[in-house]
């Protein structure tokens, strides 16, 4: 039995989580915090989720003991979570996007007390998708353009997804490109004939889409497409609860969900 405790679990993702936690008979949810002043604060978590009583009451901070922490929050409210938890010495789940490159470095620092996994997105096929461009941009190397679009519910707050810059990255790594450098973030104007070692990367907002991945690799007179599209949350909340599981008594050090997930082996 895995004891988890999610952090956001009031929120869209949270609270996907909280609900497949609990019909999973492997886990356990002992703990639920949300920000303070939260409408939902002292009540059942099992409740709020539409399922029975859990015993849990949701809190501002962490209160008892769990194996894993799940964090769906926003960066600063992430951090503090994350200090307690690690203190506390649960292992570390984030999910949370939107950190600095200062707040990830301090992450990485808190990885080295506690096991730890920091991804952008946790859906099954997300990370299998993440190998397979690195494989499919090696094997096509520089001849062919590469380009990535992303598309998201209107009320996303970042952009492009922290999923649309990992494939870019894993892309740039494979094709022996500079992300830092060669990633064009939309286009505007007169902007002149595509460098050879771009990589754009274009954000799509709108509606209630849960999120979408296109990885186009074109040459002169053909393009290779890999798409992924996700229906629910609940692709993210199954992923989760697979990593969660993979980390609980793990030993202290950053992992990857491709490691967690069984596909270290592709890309």
């Amino acid at each position: 039995m895995v004891t988890i405790a999610v952090n956001g679990a009031c929120g869209r993702m949270g609270m996907r989580v909280v609900q497949s936690a609990l019909e999973d008979p492997e886990c356990r949810v002992v703990c639920a915090c949300v920000r303070a002043g939260h409408p939902a604060l002292g009540k059942d978590i099992g409740i709020l989720a539409g399922k029975e009583a859990a015993g849990v009451a949701v809190t501002s901070g962490l209160a008892g003991r769990s194996a894993v922490l799940l964090d769906f929050s926003k960066p600063e409210a992430s951090l503090e979570r994350i200090r307690e938890a690690a203190t506390a010495g649960a292992a570390l789940l984030i999910g949370t996007t939107g950190f600095t490159p200062e707040q990830k470095q301090e992450i990485h620092e808190i990885a080295r007390h506690t096991a730890c996994i920091l991804s952008p997105n946790m859906s099954v096929g997300v990370n299998l998708l993440a190998g397979l461009v690195a494989e499919v941009a090696k094997a096509l190397g520089e001849e062919y353009d590469m380009e990535i679009v992303e598309a998201h519910h209107r009320l996303k707050k970042d952009a492009p997804s922290g999923t649309a810059l990992r494939l870019a990255e894993n892309i740039a790594e494979a094709a022996g490109r500079n992300p830092a450098k060669d990633a064009v973030y939309g286009r505007q104007g007169l902007v002149g004939p595509r460098k050879k070692n771009d990589i754009g990367v274009l954000a799509v907002r709108g509606g209630d889409i849960v999120g979408d991945h296109t990885v186009v690799f074109s040459c002169l007179g053909e393009r290779i497409e890999i798409i992924h599209r996700t229906h629910t949350r609940d692709a993210f909340a199954r992923g989760a609860l697979r990593a969660a599981k993979f980390l609980a008594g793990k030993p202290p050090g950053m992992y990857g969900m491709a490691e967690a997930l069984g596909f270290e082996t592709v890309g």
